[in-house]
C-alpha cells in the first residue's frame, strides 16, 4: 500500500469515527442533554461511599450524564480511547482524542471524557507500577481523576496541595485538593503528592478510608469539580524516586491538545450559531448578515476558529516527539482559549438581547469558555511556560 493509499484509509477511519460520535450525541439529545445539568438543581453529589468515603452533597447526581457516558465510554468503546492495548486500552492517539473532544465541545455533552480518560488516563499510562488492571477498569467505563493542581487549577510540581509519608505499613495521604474534575464521582484517585524525594503519583480509592469529597457549585455545571481532602488515605505508589512530575508532565501535554480541541469545537459551534441568526434576524427590512459590520465581525471569527484548528492540527503531528508538543500544546492551549472566549461573547452580542436570556443556548458556551479559559492554566501561565521552552 502507497503512502497515498494510507493516508486516504486513515482519513476514511477518521471520518468514520466522527460520524459515528455525532450520531451518538444527537441520540443523547446533544445541547439539550448540557442544559439538563444546568436544571438539575442542588442534590447529593452521587451514591453514598461503599468503603467509609464521604461525599457531602453538590449538585444533583454525579455530576455528567450517565446513559450518554455508558454509550459513548462503554458500548463505542471510548472510555480507553489514547490508552494503548496492551495496557487494557482501546488503542488510538492523539488524532482520535482530538476529533471526539471537537466534537463533545461543540455539543457540550456532559461526559468525563476529559477527565478520565485524556487526564487521567494519560497519566496513569505513563506510570510504570499502573499495571493493566486500572487501565483496563478506566476502559470499561469506570471513572478516575487525577488530583494535583495547585490553589490556582495549575499544575506545579513544586506547590502540590497533598503530601505522602510512609508508615512501615505502606504510604499515608494528607492534605487537601480543590478543582478536581469529577472528582467527586471517580472510582479511582491519580494523587499527585510531595514526598522525601520529590514528586510521586499515587492510586487511591474514591470511596477509601481518610478521603472526604465535596462537589463544588461552578460556572460551567456540565463539568463537575469537587474539593478532596486526605487524612490519612491509604495510597498505592505508582512512580517512586520522584518520577512522578515526568509522568504528569507528559500526560498533560496530550491533555492540553484535547481540552484545546474541545475549545474550538465550542467556538466553531459559536460561529454557526451566530452566522444562523445574522441570516434570520431582520433590521430596517435587511438580515443583519447583509451589514458590513456584521460580515466583517463574523470573517474575523472564522478566522480565529480556523487557526484554533490549525493550531491543534499542528500539535497532533508534533505527537511522535515530546519536546515538541510541549511547545505545541502551550501554543494551542494559548490560541484556543483566547478564541474560544472571544468567539463565545461575540455570538451573545450578534444575537443582541436574546443571547443574555437564560432561555438561550448561548451563554451555556460562553459558561464553558471562560471556564476551559482557566483550566490547567490561563493562556498567561503557558504564555510563561512557552517562553520557558524556548529559551527566551
Amino acid at each position: 500500500m502507497t503512502t497515498a493509499e494510507q493516508d486516504a484509509e486513515r482519513a476514511g477511519e477518521l471520518a468514520a469515527l466522527r460520524e459515528a460520535v455525532r450520531d451518538l450525541i444527537e441520540g443523547s439529545g446533544g445541547i439539550a442533554a448540557a442544559r439538563r445539568r444546568l436544571d438539575a438543581g442542588p442534590g447529593d453529589a452521587g451514591p453514598g461511599p461503599a468503603k467509609g468515603g464521604h461525599t457531602e452533597p453538590g449538585h444533583a447526581g454525579p455530576g455528567y450524564d450517565e446513559q450518554a457516558w455508558r454509550l459513548l465510554g462503554s458500548e463505542m468503546g471510548l472510555a480507553g480511547l489514547g490508552i494503548a492495548e496492551d495496557l487494557g486500552g482501546a488503542g488510538g492517539g492523539l488524532a482520535e482524542l482530538t476529533l471526539v473532544s471537537e466534537e463533545l465541545g461543540r455539543s457540550l455533552l456532559p461526559v468525563p471524557f476529559f477527565s478520565s480518560t485524556v487526564l487521567a488516563g494519560q497519566i496513569l499510562a505513563r506510570c510504570p507500577g499502573t499495571g493493566p488492571d486500572a487501565l483496563a477498569r478506566i476502559s470499561a467505563g469506570e471513572l478516575a481523576a487525577f488530583v494535583g493542581t495547585d490553589s490556582d487549577g495549575c499544575w506545579r510540581s513544586d506547590r502540590l496541595p497533598v503530601e505522602a509519608q510512609a508508615d512501615g505499613q505502606g504510604w499515608r495521604l494528607r492534605g487537601q485538593a480543590d478543582f478536581v474534575l469529577d472528582g467527586a464521582a471517580a472510582a479511582h484517585l491519580v494523587v499527585a503528592a510531595r514526598t522525601p524525594v520529590g514528586c510521586d503519583l499515587f492510586l487511591v480509592a474514591g470511596d477509601g478510608q481518610g478521603v472526604q469529597r465535596r462537589a463544588l457549585a461552578t460556572l460551567d455545571p456540565t463539568r463537575a469539580q469537587a474539593s478532596i481532602s486526605f487524612d490519612g488515605a491509604s495510597g498505592t505508589p505508582l512512580t517512586t524516586g520522584g518520577a512522578g512530575a515526568a509522568a504528569v508532565t507528559a500526560g498533560l501535554d496530550v491533555a492540553l491538545v484535547v481540552l484545546a480541541a474541545e475549545q474550538v469545537g465550542g467556538a466553531a459551534a459559536c460561529l454557526d450559531l451566530a452566522v444562523e441568526y445574522a441570516k434570520l434576524r431582520q433590521q430596517f427590512s435587511r438580515p443583519i448578515g447583509s451589514f458590513q459590520a456584521i460580515k466583517h465581525k463574523l470573517a474575523d471569527l472564522l478566522l480565529l476558529v480556523e487557526m484554533g484548528r490549525s493550531a491543534v492540527d499542528r500539535a497532533v503531528l508534533a505527537e511522535p516527539d515530546p519536546a515538541r508538543l510541549a511547545e505545541a500544546a502551550a501554543v494551542a492551549k494559548i490560541w484556543c482559549s483566547d478564541a474560544y472566549t472571544t468567539v463565545a461573547t461575540e455570538n451573545v452580542q450578534i444575537h443582541g438581547g436574546i443571547g443574555f436570556t437564560w432561555e438561550h443556548d448561548a451563554h451555556l458556551y460562553f459558561r464553558r469558555a471562560r471556564a476551559d479559559e482557566q483550566l490547567l492554566g490561563d493562556a498567561t501561565v503557558h504564555r510563561e511556560r512557552l517562553a520557558a521552552l524556548l529559551s527566551w
